[in-house]
Protein backbone atom coordinates (compact mmCIF):
# COMPACT_ATOMS: atom_id res chain seq x y z
CA UNK A 1 0.00 0.00 0.00
CA UNK A 2 1.71 3.10 -1.12
CA UNK A 3 0.52 6.70 0.50
CA UNK A 4 1.24 9.78 -0.64
CA UNK A 5 1.07 12.71 2.34
CA UNK A 6 1.50 16.14 0.76
CA UNK A 7 0.20 18.73 2.88
CA UNK A 8 1.13 22.75 2.93
CA UNK A 9 2.33 24.25 6.46
CA UNK A 10 0.24 24.58 9.37
CA UNK A 11 0.82 28.55 10.05
CA UNK A 12 2.26 29.30 12.95
CA UNK A 13 2.94 25.67 14.31
CA UNK A 14 4.24 23.13 11.70
CA UNK A 15 6.36 22.99 8.55
CA UNK A 16 4.59 20.82 5.78
CA UNK A 17 7.78 18.37 6.58
CA UNK A 18 6.72 18.34 10.03
CA UNK A 19 3.15 17.79 9.23
CA UNK A 20 4.28 14.98 6.86
CA UNK A 21 6.24 13.65 9.64
CA UNK A 22 3.15 13.46 12.70
CA UNK A 23 0.40 12.28 9.64
CA UNK A 24 3.14 8.79 8.89
CA UNK A 25 3.76 8.68 12.71
CA UNK A 26 -0.16 8.26 13.14
CA UNK A 27 -0.88 6.10 10.47
CA UNK A 28 2.55 3.42 10.85
CA UNK A 29 0.42 2.54 14.15
CA UNK A 30 -1.93 0.73 11.91
CA UNK A 31 -0.04 0.26 8.90
CA UNK A 32 3.22 -0.27 9.94
CA UNK A 33 4.53 -1.85 6.32
CA UNK A 34 3.00 0.64 3.96
CA UNK A 35 4.90 2.50 1.74
CA UNK A 36 5.05 6.46 3.13
CA UNK A 37 5.83 8.80 0.47
CA UNK A 38 6.07 12.59 1.95
CA UNK A 39 5.94 15.59 -0.06
CA UNK A 40 6.05 18.77 1.66
CA UNK A 41 4.24 21.45 -0.70
CA UNK A 42 3.18 25.13 -0.74
CA UNK A 43 1.05 27.53 -2.92
CA UNK A 44 3.71 29.81 -3.33
CA UNK A 45 3.77 31.93 -0.21
CA UNK A 46 5.32 31.68 2.57
CA UNK A 47 6.72 28.63 3.46
CA UNK A 48 7.43 27.62 -0.43
CA UNK A 49 11.16 27.77 0.08
CA UNK A 50 11.27 25.54 3.02
CA UNK A 51 9.11 23.16 1.45
CA UNK A 52 10.75 22.36 -1.78
CA UNK A 53 14.01 22.26 0.05
CA UNK A 54 12.59 19.43 1.99
CA UNK A 55 10.33 17.72 -0.81
CA UNK A 56 13.50 17.83 -3.14
CA UNK A 57 16.35 17.87 -0.59
CA UNK A 58 17.87 20.88 -1.50
CA UNK A 59 19.66 23.70 0.25
CA UNK A 60 19.04 26.89 1.75
CA UNK A 61 20.81 30.03 1.15
CA UNK A 62 21.23 32.61 3.56
CA UNK A 63 22.02 36.37 1.94
CA UNK A 64 22.00 40.16 3.43
CA UNK A 65 19.67 42.16 0.85
CA UNK A 66 18.32 45.52 0.43
CA UNK A 67 15.23 45.55 2.84
CA UNK A 68 12.19 47.59 1.48
CA UNK A 69 13.10 50.86 3.30
CA UNK A 70 16.56 50.53 2.77
CA UNK A 71 18.50 48.61 5.27
CA UNK A 72 20.03 45.45 4.85
CA UNK A 73 17.84 42.32 5.94
CA UNK A 74 18.58 39.17 6.69
CA UNK A 75 16.97 37.16 3.56
CA UNK A 76 17.17 33.69 1.81
CA UNK A 77 16.39 31.69 -0.81
CA UNK A 78 16.25 27.90 -1.56
CA UNK A 79 18.34 25.80 -3.97
CA UNK A 80 16.47 22.39 -5.51
CA UNK A 81 18.64 19.13 -5.11
CA UNK A 82 19.56 18.83 -8.26
CA UNK A 83 20.82 22.68 -8.33
CA UNK A 84 18.99 23.57 -11.39
CA UNK A 85 16.21 25.89 -10.00
CA UNK A 86 15.78 28.78 -7.77
CA UNK A 87 12.98 29.39 -5.36
CA UNK A 88 12.67 32.87 -4.31
CA UNK A 89 9.88 34.23 -1.91
CA UNK A 90 10.08 37.79 -2.60
CA UNK A 91 9.03 38.21 0.57
CA UNK A 92 12.30 37.20 2.49
CA UNK A 93 13.40 40.10 0.77
CA UNK A 94 11.04 43.01 0.31
CA UNK A 95 7.80 41.88 2.77
CA UNK A 96 5.77 43.48 4.79
CA UNK A 97 7.44 41.65 7.88
CA UNK A 98 10.57 43.34 7.47
CA UNK A 99 8.78 46.75 8.55
CA UNK A 100 7.19 47.69 11.36
CA UNK A 101 3.14 48.60 11.52
CA UNK A 102 3.71 52.42 12.40
CA UNK A 103 6.31 52.80 9.46
CA UNK A 104 4.62 51.24 6.80
CA UNK A 105 4.62 53.47 3.88
CA UNK A 106 4.49 52.31 -0.04
CA UNK A 107 6.18 55.61 -1.58
CA UNK A 108 9.18 54.72 0.29
CA UNK A 109 9.19 50.84 -0.51
CA UNK A 110 11.25 48.85 -3.04
CA UNK A 111 11.83 45.68 -4.52
CA UNK A 112 15.30 45.85 -4.64
CA UNK A 113 16.59 43.36 -2.43
CA UNK A 114 14.61 40.94 -4.67
CA UNK A 115 16.64 41.48 -7.66
CA UNK A 116 19.55 41.06 -5.02
CA UNK A 117 18.53 37.58 -4.32
CA UNK A 118 17.69 36.88 -8.02
CA UNK A 119 21.15 37.93 -9.03
CA UNK A 120 23.19 36.01 -6.22
CA UNK A 121 21.30 32.70 -7.57
CA UNK A 122 22.23 33.56 -10.95
CA UNK A 123 25.75 33.05 -9.25
CA UNK A 124 24.61 29.84 -8.08
CA UNK A 125 24.35 28.82 -11.80
CA UNK A 126 21.48 27.84 -11.38
CA UNK A 127 19.14 27.49 -15.08
CA UNK A 128 15.28 28.46 -14.05
CA UNK A 129 14.28 30.61 -11.13
CA UNK A 130 10.78 30.76 -9.33
CA UNK A 131 9.62 33.81 -7.57
CA UNK A 132 6.69 33.37 -5.48
CA UNK A 133 4.82 36.74 -5.10
CA UNK A 134 3.07 37.72 -1.83
CA UNK A 135 3.36 39.00 1.42
CA UNK A 136 4.77 42.39 -0.91
CA UNK A 137 5.90 45.89 1.13
CA UNK A 138 6.11 47.70 -1.81
CA UNK A 139 4.23 48.99 -4.69
CA UNK A 140 7.12 49.90 -7.11
CA UNK A 141 6.13 47.81 -10.02
CA UNK A 142 9.26 45.79 -9.63
CA UNK A 143 11.37 48.83 -10.67
CA UNK A 144 14.32 48.41 -7.90
CA UNK A 145 14.69 44.82 -8.56
CA UNK A 146 14.12 45.97 -12.31
CA UNK A 147 16.92 48.31 -11.29
CA UNK A 148 19.12 45.80 -8.80
CA UNK A 149 19.12 43.99 -11.78
CA UNK A 150 20.95 46.34 -14.58
CA UNK A 151 18.17 48.22 -15.98
CA UNK A 152 17.84 52.11 -15.18
CA UNK A 153 15.00 54.85 -15.18
CA UNK A 154 15.13 58.51 -15.71
CA UNK A 155 13.06 61.00 -15.05
CA UNK A 156 12.67 64.26 -17.59
CA UNK A 157 16.04 66.07 -17.17
CA UNK A 158 17.37 62.56 -17.81
CA UNK A 159 18.67 61.66 -14.42
CA UNK A 160 18.71 58.02 -12.71
CA UNK A 161 16.53 57.50 -10.39
CA UNK A 162 16.42 55.66 -7.48
CA UNK A 163 13.36 53.30 -7.27
CA UNK A 164 10.67 53.23 -4.96
CA UNK A 165 6.53 53.95 -4.75
CA UNK A 166 7.17 57.52 -4.65
CA UNK A 167 9.61 57.41 -7.80
CA UNK A 168 6.80 55.97 -10.48
CA UNK A 169 5.50 59.29 -11.37
CA UNK A 170 8.80 60.89 -12.56
CA UNK A 171 9.75 58.21 -15.12
CA UNK A 172 9.60 59.36 -18.28
CA UNK A 173 12.30 56.93 -20.11
CA UNK A 174 14.25 53.45 -19.36
CA UNK A 175 17.20 51.93 -20.30
CA UNK A 176 17.89 48.04 -20.40
CA UNK A 177 20.67 47.51 -22.07
CA UNK A 178 22.57 47.33 -19.09
CA UNK A 179 20.15 44.53 -17.86
CA UNK A 180 22.17 41.33 -16.53
CA UNK A 181 22.57 39.00 -19.93
CA UNK A 182 22.54 35.94 -18.16
CA UNK A 183 18.75 36.21 -17.95
CA UNK A 184 18.38 36.42 -21.59
CA UNK A 185 18.30 32.94 -21.04
CA UNK A 186 17.09 31.88 -18.12
CA UNK A 187 13.70 30.51 -17.40
CA UNK A 188 11.96 32.63 -14.77
CA UNK A 189 7.92 32.48 -13.76
CA UNK A 190 6.45 34.01 -10.60
CA UNK A 191 4.24 31.94 -8.50
CA UNK A 192 1.09 34.33 -8.42
CA UNK A 193 -2.54 33.41 -7.04
CA UNK A 194 -4.30 36.76 -7.56
CA UNK A 195 -5.62 37.84 -11.34
CA UNK A 196 -5.10 41.81 -10.08
CA UNK A 197 -4.41 44.01 -13.04
CA UNK A 198 -1.88 46.54 -12.65
CA UNK A 199 -3.96 50.04 -12.36
CA UNK A 200 -7.37 50.61 -11.67
CA UNK A 201 -10.22 50.47 -9.11
CA UNK A 202 -8.72 46.39 -9.06
CA UNK A 203 -5.36 47.27 -9.18
CA UNK A 204 -2.13 47.03 -7.02
CA UNK A 205 -2.64 49.97 -4.92
CA UNK A 206 -6.14 50.29 -4.89
CA UNK A 207 -6.50 46.38 -3.56
CA UNK A 208 -3.00 45.93 -1.83
CA UNK A 209 -1.81 49.30 -0.68
CA UNK A 210 -4.10 50.02 1.66
CA UNK A 211 -2.67 46.65 4.03
CA UNK A 212 0.36 48.19 3.39
CA UNK A 213 0.00 51.35 5.26
CA UNK A 214 -0.81 53.54 2.30
CA UNK A 215 -4.09 56.23 3.31
CA UNK A 216 -6.36 57.29 0.08
CA UNK A 217 -3.77 59.78 -1.04
CA UNK A 218 -1.38 57.95 -1.22
CA UNK A 219 -3.77 55.05 -3.51
CA UNK A 220 -4.40 57.91 -5.83
CA UNK A 221 -0.82 58.74 -6.19
CA UNK A 222 0.59 55.37 -6.80
CA UNK A 223 -1.80 54.18 -9.19
CA UNK A 224 -1.08 57.50 -11.56
CA UNK A 225 3.18 55.96 -11.28
CA UNK A 226 1.88 52.70 -12.48
CA UNK A 227 0.06 53.67 -14.55
CA UNK A 228 3.01 56.01 -15.91
CA UNK A 229 5.36 53.00 -15.69
CA UNK A 230 2.88 50.85 -18.26
CA UNK A 231 3.39 54.00 -20.41
CA UNK A 232 6.94 54.16 -20.66
CA UNK A 233 7.09 50.44 -21.13
CA UNK A 234 4.84 50.63 -23.62
CA UNK A 235 6.59 53.17 -25.35
CA UNK A 236 10.24 51.66 -24.75
CA UNK A 237 9.47 47.74 -24.63
CA UNK A 238 6.35 47.92 -26.97
CA UNK A 239 4.28 45.92 -23.99
CA UNK A 240 1.11 46.27 -22.66
CA UNK A 241 1.21 45.35 -19.11
CA UNK A 242 -1.63 47.23 -17.53
CA UNK A 243 -4.23 45.18 -17.66
CA UNK A 244 -2.85 41.77 -17.77
CA UNK A 245 -4.24 39.18 -14.97
CA UNK A 246 -1.78 39.11 -12.40
CA UNK A 247 -0.02 41.85 -13.17
CA UNK A 248 -0.64 43.99 -9.74
CA UNK A 249 0.48 41.23 -7.64
CA UNK A 250 2.95 41.79 -5.12
CA UNK A 251 2.79 46.03 -5.56
CA UNK A 252 2.99 45.30 -9.34
CA UNK A 253 6.11 42.76 -9.47
CA UNK A 254 3.92 41.01 -11.42
CA UNK A 255 3.87 43.44 -14.03
CA UNK A 256 7.58 43.73 -13.33
CA UNK A 257 8.74 40.23 -14.26
CA UNK A 258 6.75 39.84 -17.25
CA UNK A 259 8.25 43.26 -18.88
CA UNK A 260 11.93 43.65 -17.37
CA UNK A 261 12.41 39.29 -16.50
CA UNK A 262 10.63 37.95 -19.69
CA UNK A 263 8.94 35.42 -17.24
CA UNK A 264 5.71 34.14 -17.12
CA UNK A 265 3.11 34.50 -14.35
CA UNK A 266 1.78 30.95 -12.83
CA UNK A 267 -0.61 29.30 -10.32
CA UNK A 268 1.09 28.85 -7.34
CA UNK A 269 0.58 25.50 -6.21
CA UNK A 270 0.25 23.80 -9.84
CA UNK A 271 4.02 25.29 -10.08
CA UNK A 272 5.26 24.05 -6.53
CA UNK A 273 3.86 20.49 -8.10
CA UNK A 274 5.54 20.58 -11.25
CA UNK A 275 8.59 21.27 -9.76
CA UNK A 276 8.27 18.20 -6.73
CA UNK A 277 7.17 15.91 -9.99
CA UNK A 278 3.70 15.53 -7.59
CA UNK A 279 2.05 13.25 -10.37
CA UNK A 280 5.20 11.10 -11.41
CA UNK A 281 5.81 10.04 -8.06
CA UNK A 282 2.46 9.54 -6.82
CA UNK A 283 -0.02 8.62 -9.89
CA UNK A 284 -0.03 4.87 -8.03
CA UNK A 285 -1.21 5.83 -5.34
CA UNK A 286 -3.51 4.03 -2.88
CA UNK A 287 -4.50 7.20 -0.78
CA UNK A 288 -3.15 10.89 -1.13
CA UNK A 289 -3.68 13.03 2.97
CA UNK A 290 -3.42 17.01 2.21
CA UNK A 291 -4.23 19.65 4.13
CA UNK A 292 -3.67 23.58 6.07
CA UNK A 293 -4.17 24.70 8.95
CA UNK A 294 -7.64 26.16 7.98
CA UNK A 295 -9.63 24.81 5.18
CA UNK A 296 -12.71 26.94 4.49
CA UNK A 297 -14.13 28.43 1.51
CA UNK A 298 -11.71 30.64 0.26
CA UNK A 299 -9.36 27.12 0.44
CA UNK A 300 -10.88 26.44 -3.70
CA UNK A 301 -9.34 29.54 -4.37
CA UNK A 302 -5.84 27.61 -5.74
CA UNK A 303 -5.12 26.50 -2.42
CA UNK A 304 -2.56 23.84 -1.83
CA UNK A 305 -4.73 20.92 -0.56
CA UNK A 306 -7.46 21.23 -4.01
CA UNK A 307 -3.95 21.54 -6.34
CA UNK A 308 -3.26 18.22 -4.53
CA UNK A 309 -6.58 16.97 -5.07
CA UNK A 310 -7.07 17.92 -8.94
CA UNK A 311 -3.91 15.60 -9.79
CA UNK A 312 -5.04 13.38 -7.31
CA UNK A 313 -8.05 13.10 -9.24
CA UNK A 314 -6.61 12.60 -12.43
CA UNK A 315 -5.80 8.80 -11.32
CA UNK A 316 -8.78 8.01 -9.40
CA UNK A 317 -6.63 8.38 -5.96
CA UNK A 318 -9.01 8.91 -2.79
CA UNK A 319 -8.08 11.98 -1.00
CA UNK A 320 -8.57 12.74 2.52
CA UNK A 321 -7.74 16.46 3.89
CA UNK A 322 -6.86 17.46 7.31
CA UNK A 323 -6.88 21.22 8.72
CA UNK A 324 -6.21 22.95 12.23
CA UNK A 325 -9.63 24.26 11.73
CA UNK A 326 -12.70 23.95 9.33
CA UNK A 327 -14.08 27.17 8.57
CA UNK A 328 -17.58 28.38 6.86
CA UNK A 329 -18.03 26.85 3.67
CA UNK A 330 -15.59 24.13 3.99
CA UNK A 331 -17.59 21.66 2.39
CA UNK A 332 -17.53 23.45 -0.92
CA UNK A 333 -13.58 21.55 -0.91
CA UNK A 334 -15.57 18.39 -1.92
CA UNK A 335 -17.21 19.43 -5.30
CA UNK A 336 -13.07 20.01 -6.17
CA UNK A 337 -12.38 16.14 -5.11
CA UNK A 338 -11.05 16.21 -1.44
CA UNK A 339 -13.20 12.90 -0.04
CA UNK A 340 -13.07 13.64 3.48
CA UNK A 341 -11.52 16.20 5.40
CA UNK A 342 -10.91 16.25 9.61
CA UNK A 343 -9.95 19.28 12.08
CA UNK A 344 -7.29 18.07 14.23
CA UNK A 345 -8.80 19.59 17.21
CA UNK A 346 -10.23 16.84 19.34
CA UNK A 347 -11.41 19.14 22.10
CA UNK A 348 -12.70 23.03 22.87
CA UNK A 349 -9.02 24.64 23.65
CA UNK A 350 -7.90 28.25 23.11
CA UNK A 351 -5.79 28.87 19.85
CA UNK A 352 -2.47 29.25 21.86
CA UNK A 353 -3.54 25.23 23.27
CA UNK A 354 -4.41 23.81 19.96
CA UNK A 355 -0.87 25.76 18.14
CA UNK A 356 0.79 24.02 21.69
CA UNK A 357 -0.57 20.99 20.54
CA UNK A 358 -0.44 20.68 16.93
CA UNK A 359 2.22 18.13 16.08
CA UNK A 360 0.61 15.43 18.80
CA UNK A 361 -3.11 16.48 17.56
CA UNK A 362 -2.09 15.53 14.06
CA UNK A 363 -0.67 12.42 14.58
CA UNK A 364 -3.89 11.50 16.82
CA UNK A 365 -6.08 12.15 14.08
CA UNK A 366 -4.14 10.62 11.51
CA UNK A 367 -4.29 7.36 13.74
CA UNK A 368 -7.72 7.54 13.83
CA UNK A 369 -8.26 8.15 10.12
CA UNK A 370 -6.18 4.98 9.39
CA UNK A 371 -8.01 2.81 11.88
CA UNK A 372 -11.71 3.73 10.15
CA UNK A 373 -9.70 2.96 7.09
CA UNK A 374 -8.78 -0.55 8.17
CA UNK A 375 -12.49 -1.40 9.59
CA UNK A 376 -13.11 -0.67 5.72
CA UNK A 377 -10.47 -2.97 4.80
CA UNK A 378 -8.88 -0.33 2.79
Amino acid sequence: MKIVIAPDSFKESMTAMEVCYHVEKGFRKVFPNANYLKIPIADGGEGTVQAIIDATDGKLIKKKVTGPLGSLVEAFYGITGDEKTAVIEMAAASGLHHIPREHRNPLLTSTRGTGELILDALNHGVERIVLGLGGSATNDGGTGMASALGIAFYDENGEELLMQGDSLNQIRSMDVTGLDHRLKHMRIEAACDVTNPLVGHLGASAVFGPQKGATPEMVAYLDMGLNQLGDVIQEFMNLNVKNIPGAGAAGGLGAGVIAFLNGRLKNGIETVLDIVNFESVSQDADLVITGEGRIDSQTIQGKAPIGVAKRAKQYNIPVIGLAGSLGIGYERIYEYGIDAVFSIVNGVSTLDEALLHAKENVEITSENIARSLKLKKF
